[in-house]
């Protein structure tokens, strides 16, 4: 049995030798990119994987997901992002796991980690995603926050996976800008209006769920500044529904 760790790219010329040196246990590494501009192409295949450019089109990452299941032959598939690491107990755990060749989907614990902190709490509490497939056995669907579809009990895998959500102001902001375009666009596409209201309230209880409800304060200094910026990330979300609605209202109109 075979196992190829599948990675998505674009502009990632500062995590992808961390990725790939994480996912080096496994038979195959493949990079699907989407179009980078900067090193991510020549650092990747300096580092020896197949790396192949795949422009994402408007089925989002789901797409891009799907796409990559046809660059590998592998028996086994295991999804890594740029900025995650796999440690060395997941490895060997995935590997026990594929030479099983028990049909099973496979989920593991992510720990987020942003500017050097781990997060315990709040909106980046540690999460569990589904990573681990038989290859013929999964397909995604999802613009944004893309999710697997498979038929497959799940199992839990012990080992966990570290995620360096944000280490720069910058790529924060970058991400920001595309996932709340993202998510906007998707809720209009799903028929979602927003009202000046929805501004209002959305963000407030964004707020009041991450820092009080899911404990955020816990995280002390770290905790208050992100439930505060995903305060901010579903107001721009809703921002930009509310003029996406308000431009089909105004070319009803006319000028």
């Amino acid at each position: 049995m075979r196992l190829a760790v599948i990675i998505l790219t674009k502009n990632e010329e500062h995590n992808i030798e961390g990725a790939v040196k994480s996912a080096s246990f496994a038979d195959e590494v493949v990079v699907l990119d989407s179009g980078s501009t900067d090193r991510t192409q020549e650092i990747a295949e300096r580092l020896g994987v197949r790396f192949v450019v795949h422009l994402m089109g408007e089925d989002g990452f789901a797409g891009q997901r799907n796409a990559a299941l046809d660059e590998t032959d592998a028996d086994w598939v295991f999804y890594l992002d740029a900025d995650e690491r796999i440690t060395d107990e997941a490895a060997k755990e995935m590997m026990r796991c594929v030479k099983a060749n028990e049909w099973f989907a496979y989920r593991i614990k992510r720990m987020n980690i942003l500017f050097g902190q781990v997060m315990r709490h709040g909106s980046h509490a540690p999460d569990y995603v589904m990573r681990l497939f038989p290859r013929t056995m999964v397909r995604w669907k999802g613009v944004v926050h893309e999710s697997a579809i498979t038929e497959l009990p799940v199992r839990a895998l012990k080992g966990v996976l570290c995620h360096y959500t944000y280490t720069d102001w910058d790529r924060y902001f970058v991400k920001f800008n595309q996932y709340t375009t993202l998510m906007a666009k998707k809720m209009e596409e799903g028929g979602k209006r927003a009202s000046f209201l929805d501004i209002l309230l959305h963000p407030s209880f964004a707020f009041f769920q991450s820092y009080i409800l899911n404990l955020g304060f816990l995280d002390g200094k770290q905790g208050f500044i992100f439930a505060l910026n995903h305060f901010f990330y579903t107001m721009i979300k809703y921002v930009k529904l509310y003029y996406a609605t308000t431009r089909m209202r105004e070319d009803r109109k006319g000028c």
